[in-house]
Formats: structure tokens, sequence, C-alpha cells
């Protein structure tokens, strides 16, 4: 059912490369001034949807809607209204990291007067404001992930779409771009993300999806997909003996036996967790919270994708 706030509606979206099925029968909405996630391993589909979205690729099947309008003959308008800041660092490196800025806003045929403004209150926002004479090869990569935010938001942008913007940065610098996000957050802005840091997508994201194999596995909140797939707590468990896994079967409880480690996930930390401290490891548990990390690993594995 569409929603009168929604600024992207998808509809059994499919994608094919030839005999490859790369997006499955998907369909998801974005409220506006929402932050909304797409997550999943390599492979599961994710760029192939940013794609489609901001009318980069076309649609093998399906209906996708941004904006209100169909992707498919509406595109042109559509991308004038979308900022993308994309994973791969695409500045021009024989550009200031102003003119950078100037001289996007001239492929949205933004009027100068109205780009150089813009220039400096993005510069100010990303507290770039004392690089702005620096070559990009002079910057930081923190600097150059806020500078590829700002260029995103060179034509005033109604939607954001952010395709892993923080890979490659050290945990100071990553927190810096999550400030500015979340600042745009409560401007009221409408971002997509994906990311493969599932702090970041439980951090920033009000809901999202995971996807896996070209289709979409789970929706919702992270507390409440961390709540049905994972518990609130968790205990890890090295070299459980048999007398444990025994007592975790027949309790039905919720878990995953690994090569030399048990994972146990439970909301009930104060019971259970007492009677397996208590009874099975003394000295070789670990006691934590339930994680978005525990939510995906349980629903693609934990094999290594190539």
């Amino acid at each position: 059912m569409e929603r009168a706030n929604s600024i992207i509606e998808a509809k059994n979206l499919s994608k094919k490369f030839g005999s490859f099925t790369a997006v499955d029968n998907v369909s998801f909405q974005v409220e506006k001034g929402e932050f909304f996630g797409l997550l999943g391993p390599n492979g599961a589909g994710k760029t192939s949807v940013i794609r489609m979205m901001y009318g980069f690729s076309p649609l093998s099947s399906g209906s996708m809607k941004v904006f209100g309008l169909d992707i498919k003959t509406g595109w042109r308008d559509i991308r004038s209204r979308i900022g993308v800041c994309q994973q791969e660092n695409t500045l021009d490196p024989d550009l200031s990291v102003e003119k950078n800025l100037i001289v996007f806003a001239g492929y949205y045929r933004v009027p100068r007067k109205e780009a150089l403004q813009r220039t400096d209150e993005l510069l100010d926002f990303f507290a770039l404001n004392h690089k702005r004479q620096d070559q990009v090869s002079q910057l930081s990569g923190g600097m150059v992930r806020r500078l590829m935010l700002a260029r995103s938001m060179i034509n005033n942008p109604s939607l954001i779409i952010l395709d892993e913007p923080t890979t490659g940065l050290d945990p100071q610098s990553r927190h810096q771009v999550w400030d500015k996000m979340h600042d745009l957050r409560s401007r009221g802005m409408t971002l997509v993300l994906t990311t493969h840091y599932m702090e970041e997508a439980a951090n920033l994201c009000r809901r999202l999806i995971i996807m896996d194999k070209g289709r979409i596995l789970v929706q919702g909140g992270p507390e409440e997909l961390i709540h049905r797939y994972a518990g609130t707590s968790v205990i890890e468990v090295e070299n459980p003996g048999r007398d444990l896994k025994e007592f975790i079967r027949q309790k039905k409880i919720r878990h995953e036996e690994l090569i030399n480690r048990l994972i146990v996930y439970t909301d009930d930390l104060d019971g259970l967790g007492r009677v397996i401290r208590d009874r099975f490891c003394p000295e070789k548990c670990l006691f934590r919270s339930g994680t978005l990390e525990d939510v995906f690993l349980r629903l693609t594995g934990r094999e290594l994708r190539e």
C-alpha cells in the first residue's frame, strides 16, 4: 500500500544481467525525512537497487517511483533532485576544494551566484572552510568523504543516496562523518544508505532492509530486528562441552554452533545467563548485548563472499 509521504516506492523490482538475476522481485518504500538503510553481503543486489534508484541502470521488470515520478519516464527530473555520494573518490584532483563544488554545481545549471552561496554554506557545514583553496590530494580521508558529501548537496537535493560513505576511514574520521549525517537527518533530509558497517546502520537508520542473493530477507527498525532475530543479550562460549550443547537443544534456545564456539541468543540474561555461567562455563563465557551484526550474520551466513 502506497503512503502519501513516500519519497521512493519500489514494487516487484527486478534487475537481470543476461541469465543472472541481481535483484529479484524487491518491494520497499522510503518515507520523507527518513534515514533508510540497504544492507547485505557483496553481491546481494544493493548497488543494483541504488543504480536503478537514480536512473543509472534501467529496470528489467517491476516499477519504481521517486518523488511520485516513474523512474522510467521521469528520470531527468528525478536526477535533478537527488544527490549521490559514491563509494569511490570521484573528485577532480586538478581542482581546489572550492572549485570542485562550483564546477559540479554547473552540471545542474545552478546559477553562479547561488552556486557560490551554496559552496560557502556547505564548506562551513562540513568544516572545510580552511581547506577551500587546497587541492584534493592534500586532504585527509575524512575530509575527502566530507567533501564528497558536500558535493552531493550542491544542487539542494530532496534525497541523498550514500553508497558506503565511510569505507576505509579510521574511527575518528568515520564518527566525524556520522556527526554530519546526524545533522542532515535532524534537518529532515531523506537519506538512503548502503554500508558494510553494522554499527553505522544501527546508529543512523530508522528503518532498513537486509538483502541477500537479490531478495529482501527482512525489513524493520534496527532495535526491532535485533530483538526479533538476536535477542537483547548474547552469550559466546569458547570450546563448549557436550553437556552445554545438549542443554541448549533441550531448552530450544536460539543459538549457532561454530567450529570452536557456541553463540546463544536470549532475552533472559538473568535467568538463562546465570544457569550457563554457573553450570557450564564459569571462565569461558562472554556476555554482551545483541547487535545488528548478529542479525546480519544469522540471516546471511558467515561464509566468505567473493
